[in-house]
């Protein structure tokens, strides 16, 4: 999954020559997953191209296809719009996967009715919720008009803002249970607008600034990837055309490669919300999870590991401890905890793993997180894999992760020096860590000082 996550900078980095005297063609194909963004294609550029026109259909159809293989249903977010039982699983499996990560009592998503492929006499419509009370029957019954202006979820949509109603006292939307704190987000994005993220809480809570950004860039992603599927519709559609001509495959090529850049980034940014979140729910100092990413990535760096197995190392370490959003914080901060409380947290990484799989676009970093409590003579958690059948990823955040707790402050301790935290590394090493990788960490400290 070449370009999920983020434009590859090697790009830009070893191939800037490329842009005076080669065409839009030689550089796709130099490495489809690492293709540059629509800004670099202009006219005149594109007017560099001598090859036949048939030639060129050919050419510019194949890289089409490449790209439409890249970002698959398998590798986005899976949002097309509502039309199937299918969809309402995974739209229900969104709603329960921001419950367990927001602590929060309700999720409900809807989308308008330009998105909605079944009858629906409302302008926003239920398709997908945390709540029992809703099945695939329900659909296209449930929903609100934009008349209802005074509706937050409306409201919302309308004025495409975060509606945050921390005192709240009005029914939920199935008429049940009363709301006290209510949070309204629009999907909205450059793509356009396609519904509204809504939560409720059944008593008074403050929702961490953290969550709401999460669940902001969230729906963002929401509408790139609907936009961005269905441009891989429509190009489907012309590439089974004998008769498409230059003009309109460049034409969705561009498109296609500006809404590839707009989902990139909008998840990488989600994957740093993501870690906020996580780490606002912690016992580290706000920056743990950077500090623990950087120091991974150096490590990696410092062993000439490829970019992308770098980048996607630290995007593993902002995340390894994604588990912990999803635990009640009185279990985070007890002093005493009980052995069903222990369980619990030993088991975070392993909820962090079941959140990440309900995000497509992360699936590579998931061995990496999964493994990274392993130990070097396989008496660690959650397999008991040793030394090299570790995954060098998870070998390097563990390391990582230890230096970087060794050196914070924890409530219960002060923090040791940065060489008395080298010098246990050293005495496990070969025990617990990976001798290569501490080697690698000594070395990396050595050269900062």
């Amino acid at each position: 999954m070449a370009k999920d996550i983020l434009l590859e900078e090697s790009m830009f980095k070893n191939n800037e020559n490329l842009l005076n005297d080669k065409s839009i063609e030689a550089i796709f194909e130099l490495n489809l997953g690492d293709f540059l963004t629509e800004h670099l294609i202009s006219e005149d550029f594109a007017e560099k191209i001598s090859t036949s026109s048939k030639n060129k259909v050919e050419k510019i159809k194949n890289q089409l296809k490449e790209l439409i293989s890249i970002y698959s249903l398998d590798n986005t977010l899976n949002l097309l719009g509502f039309s199937s039982s299918e969809d309402f699983i995974i739209y229900n499996s969104i709603a329960k996967t921001v419950v367990q990560m927001l602590d929060i009592d309700a999720c409900h998503i809807f989308l308008t009715k330009e998105n909605i492929k079944t009858d629906s006499p409302f302008d926003l419509t239920l398709i997908g919720s945390s709540s029992p009370d809703i099945s695939i029957e329900k659909i296209g019954n449930i929903g609100l008009n934009f008349a209802d202006d005074e509706n937050i979820i409306v409201k919302s949509f309308t004025d495409k803002k975060t509606v945050y109603a921390k005192e709240f006292s009005k029914k939920d939307i199935f008429d049940k249970q009363e709301v006290k704190t209510a949070l309204a987000v629009p999907m909205a994005s450059n793509a356009g607008e396609t519904g509204v993220i809504y939560l409720e809480s059944y008593t008074k809570k403050d929702i961490l600034s953290e969550y709401i950004q999460l669940i902001e860039i969230t729906a963002k992603i929401f509408v790139t990837s609907m936009k961005l599927q269905a441009l891989i519709e429509e190009t489907m559609f012309l590439l089974d055309d004998d008769f498409v001509t230059v003009s309109e495959l460049t034409n969705q090529r561009t498109e296609l490669t500006a809404i590839i850049g707009d989902i990139s980034d909008e998840q990488q940014i989600f994957v740093e919300a993501l870690a906020e979140a996580a780490d606002a729910k912690g016992q580290y100092k706000k920056e743990h999870y950077k500090n623990v990413a950087n120091t991974a990535k150096d490590i990696s760096s410092y062993l000439k590991l490829n970019e992308k197995t770098v980048d996607l190392i630290y995007y593993a370490g902002m995340l390894q401890n994604v588990g912990k959003i999803s635990l009640p914080e009185e279990i985070l901060f007890k002093k005493n905890l009980s052995k069903e409380d222990w369980d619990k947290l030993q088991n975070q990484t392993n909820i962090g793993v079941d959140i990440l799989m309900n995000i497509n676009f992360l699936s590579e970093v998931i061995p990496y997180i999964h493994y990274h409590r392993e130990r070097w003579d396989g008496k660690g958690q959650p397999e008991g894999l040793s030394g090299h059948s570790i995954p060098l990823g998870s070998r390097i955040i563990a390391v990582a992760d230890a230096f970087q707790a060794m050196i914070t402050k924890r409530p219960y301790r002060e923090p040791i020096s940065v060489e008395k935290a080298l010098d246990i590394l050293k005495s496990e090493a070969g025990i617990k860590w990976d001798p290569i990788v501490v080697d690698a960490l000594v070395g990396v400290m050595h050269d900062k000082q």
